[in-house]
């Protein structure tokens, strides 16, 4: 059985205040998506596009371009995010994060600053973060869903 398969894109220049424009324009997939899984992919989009632009384009002109590609089929989704600034080693930050806040028995008491990746390594099924040829970097965020999507009220 084949499944549908579409791809999303959207660009935005590195400015916190596109974060309004990156929620508005994931909104439009809420009837695409379960509730459940909608919601905690757009926590990941939204925390992945803070530390873009405050991590990796911090020292960036407001004007250098975040991508943001969304691949959906019937069971599936597929957040692609690229930036320009220098690689990073994701799973060795994942380590760090989690040996600091080892102590910590829920995820709301790691404090906000540290927490990002880990919320986003708990809820994908596969997480990555890939430099490319273009010397760009791509945070890739996989899910699958079974689970029927159910109309917003």
């Amino acid at each position: 059985m084949n499944a549908c398969h579409n791809a999303y894109k959207l660009a935005v220049h590195t400015d916190i205040y596109q974060l309004s424009k990156v929620q508005e324009w994931f909104e439009q997939f809420q009837s695409q998506i379960p509730r459940r899984v909608w919601i905690q992919s757009n926590l990941v989009l939204v925390e992945a596009f803070t530390n873009v632009v405050e991590h990796a384009h911090g020292h960036l002109p407001e004007s250098t371009p975040i991508e943001i590609e969304l691949e959906l089929t019937d069971h599936s989704l597929e957040l692609h995010i690229w930036d320009y600034g220098q690689p990073f080693d994701m799973e060795a930050e994942i380590a760090k994060s989690r040996a600091m806040h080892e102590d910590c028995v829920d995820i709301q008491d790691i404090p906000t600053g540290g927490r990002g990746l880990i919320i986003a390594q708990t809820i994908a099924d596969r997480l990555s973060y890939v430099r490319q040829p273009d010397q760009r970097n791509c945070f890739i965020f996989y899910k699958e869903f079974s689970e029927p999507v159910q109309a917003v009220a």
